[in-house]
């Protein structure tokens, strides 16, 4: 199995889609999911606190109490163009098999920090190689400037994201303003 991380959540005209990193591996599955699970991985990347448990706190909630933990998710198969995944469990020094979306599995696992793993297999099939955007900027002739710097026009997009609780675009917006103070300080 392939350790994976969660590289970054994103949005395509397909709807969500989360990125996972090979952790020694130059490869990245992106799994495309649902909004709901997009919103749950999310607020637990972002540390938002809310007011009431989500499906996914819930789940992790009731872990403690039946005596189990998560051990780790393995996301095990590629069936037509549909990805499973795995909550390995352990309870009891007995590990237990769960079948699991890996939408549900991954915001499982975030909440419970369980490490992920990927079936080669399936990383063979569908993962890529992420190539770095082009550093180069086109605009279009006689486009007016605006004053503000890019930076400041993405968190003002990231701030309006938050007042309407959208937070999937939120997520999106924070990874470029990080992405951009991060070539600017490289620079």
């Amino acid at each position: 199995m392939i350790p994976v991380s969660v590289f970054r959540l994103s949005l395509s005209n397909k709807g969500p889609v989360v990125l996972l990193k090979g952790n020694d591996d130059e490869r990245t599955l992106p799994i495309f999911i649902g909004n709901p699970e997009a919103q749950a991985i999310a607020i637990r990347l972002e540390g938002i606190a809310v007011p009431r448990p989500l499906t996914h706190d819930l789940m992790l909630n009731l872990l403690e109490p039946l005596g189990a933990h998560l051990k780790r998710v393995e996301i095990s198969e590629l069936t037509d163009s549909t990805f499973f995944a795995r909550l390995i469990l352990d309870r009891d020094d007995k590990e237990l098999v769960v079948d699991a979306r890996p939408s549900d599995a991954i915001a499982l696992a975030i909440r419970c920090d369980s490490p992920i793993f990927v079936a080669p297999a399936v990383m063979q099939t569908a993962g890529i190689v992420l190539q770095e955007p082009d550093q180069a900027t086109h605009k279009k002739p006689g486009a007016k400037k605006d004053p503000r710097s890019e930076t400041e026009i993405l968190q003002s997009k990231l701030a309006k994201a938050v007042e309407k609780e959208d937070y999937e675009e939120a997520a999106r917006l924070r990874d470029l303003i990080k992405e951009r103070e991060s070539k600017a300080d490289a620079n």
